[in-house]
């Protein structure tokens, strides 16, 4: 299992377009993969659950990444997120 926090650089933040093309780039992956913020954790393949989170830019987010794909998995959500349009 993997962890990292970031810091969300993606421009629109929560979004539908930004979400949108976070919950495709984690579901390319088999692993589990989770966003938390605060007391919030969604599923980041979850699009519903994902629009329920109210992500911002400069908001500070932890990823979880478990299974078979996860260091591929978490490199590619961490630069999703991180990067600025």
């Amino acid at each position: 299992m993997l962890k990292k926090d970031v810091i969300i650089l993606v421009d629109g933040g929560a979004e539908t377009r930004p979400v949108a093309l976070l919950v495709q780039v984690a579901s390319q992956f088999r692993s589990d993969i989770y966003l938390e913020t605060g007391n919030c954790r969604v599923n980041a393949k979850s699009i519903m659950g994902m629009m329920t989170m109210g992500l911002d830019p400069g908001e500070e987010v932890t990823i979880s990444v478990n299974g078979e794909d996860e260091e591929e998995a978490m490199a590619q959500l961490q630069a999703y997120l991180t990067k600025a349009e």
